[in-house]
């Protein structure tokens, strides 16, 4: 069904790399959501106020917060489509975080209130009458939630939004809340068990679950996650496939909102070709990323000496010697400064957060085992943060 209704509303509906048919999508999803939760919260409103549930009035208003989370997301699609201009030189694409932020604090006020009024209703209970009319209305409201599950989720999928796969995960809690009012009102009617305000309090507990996953789902683009695995074995993979590149290092992607990415890697070459040859494949680099991937990508040049029998050994060396510390670590711009006396190893080494040796052990380690290897090397080490969500690749050894 999502792929029919963008092949009737969305022009170039395959193009989802363009911002402007991506934001069809969404502007499509909100109109959408918006006018399925409408009609639903009417009918449960409805329902609630002949059978007097509270249960089933707070799915109906789960199902208003709902429409205005639909609102808000309409919104948000619309406003990010907004260009560039003097004062946001990277867009409004962000604008969709925010809008996600917004319905995640709309979600848990909502979901708060709803936990008082069904404590309220298990301290002091009122029986609930059962007609057929209400089981055809939720079960109704069943059928469309697992729908717009799906719709959402492939819709999420189709353009990488968060907020429409946090929307999908909203729905399919709803058909998980909506189920357990009617196993509610089935239990008062055929049991007399009055569960009513239990299964209020659950709704409830699901509405502010999700408020906390749609609020974690947009809080981590705006505070700059890493990036994925999988985007960081794209972009070294490639960059690796071009002529003349050794390795790759120091990738640092920045996300201004879903199709504005910008990134930055250190890229190793041989010291011995002509510079204007590295040059172009740079430039050949950064352009075929802009037009395959969406991506501007910005590439510093590392010069790396390869013809140097001494320097070889001695990144071989320094490579086995941080791979017996940690797995984890890598090293790049390794260069060797000869004296009268002794000879400078520099490098630098990139740490994850949270290792188990701090800056100065890990320095002290590396330097006590190059040491080893002869007392005329020592070591001016830099120790890197990784800003990826693993390390990227060389075929130069400087890993």
């Amino acid at each position: 069904m999502s792929g029919l209704l963008a092949k009737w509303f969305i022009k170039d509906a395959q193009r989802v790399q363009d911002p402007k048919v991506r934001s069809a999508y969404g502007k499509m999803s909100g109109i959408v959501g918006l006018l399925c939760n409408l009609l639903l919260c009417a009918g449960k409103l409805a329902v609630g106020w002949l059978s007097g549930s509270v249960a089933v009035t707070a799915d109906a208003v789960n199902n208003l917060s709902d429409a205005s989370s639909s609102v808000i997301t309409l919104l948000g699609f619309k406003l990010s489509e907004k260009p560039a201009d003097k004062g946001h030189p990277f867009g409004h694409a962000r604008i969709e975080y925010l809008s996600g932020l917004l319905v995640a604090v709309m979600i848990l006020l909502i979901g708060a209130e709803l936990v008082r009024s069904s404590i309220e209703k298990i301290l002091a209970p009122t029986p609930v009458s059962f007609q057929p009319v209400t089981f055809v209305v939720l079960a109704f409201s069943i059928l469309v939630k697992c729908w717009m599950a799906h719709f959402y989720r492939e819709t999420g999928k189709r353009i990488e939004s968060e907020t429409l796969s946090a929307a999908a995960a909203d729905s399919r809690n709803d058909v998980i809340s909506t189920s357990a009012v009617l196993l509610a009102m089935l239990a008062a009617h055929f049991t007399h068990l009055q569960l009513d305000g239990w299964m209020g309090l659950a709704v409830a507990v699901f509405i502010l679950v999700s408020g906390v996953g749609i609020l974690r789902d947009t809080l981590n683009p705006l505070l700059g996650e890493a990036p994925t695995e999988e985007l960081s074995r794209h972009i070294a993979e490639k960059i690796l496939a071009y002529p003349g590149v050794l390795g790759v290092h120091d990738l640092m992607v920045h996300d201004y909102g879903p199709g504005r990415r910008f990134a930055s890697v250190h890229v190793e070459m041989s010291a011995a070709t002509d510079v204007l040859v590295s040059h172009d494949t740079i430039d050949d680099i950064e352009r075929d990323f802009a037009r395959d991937d969406n991506l501007n990508l910005v590439i510093h040049y590392d010069p790396v000496v390869v013809d140097d029998e001494e320097v070889n050994a001695m990144r071989s060396r320094v490579k086995e010697i941080i791979a017996g510390i940690s797995s984890e670590l890598s090293f790049h711009d390794f260069r060797m400064v000869k004296g009268p006396g002794h000879t400078n190893l520099i490098f630098d080494v990139v740490c994850p957060n949270g290792f188990f040796l701090t800056e100065e052990q890990l320095k002290a380690e590396i330097d006590r085992r190059v040491q080893q290897a002869g007392h005329r090397y020592y070591t001016v080490i830099t120790v890197d943060t990784n800003y990826a969500s693993l390390p990227v690749q060389t075929t130069s050894g400087a890993r």
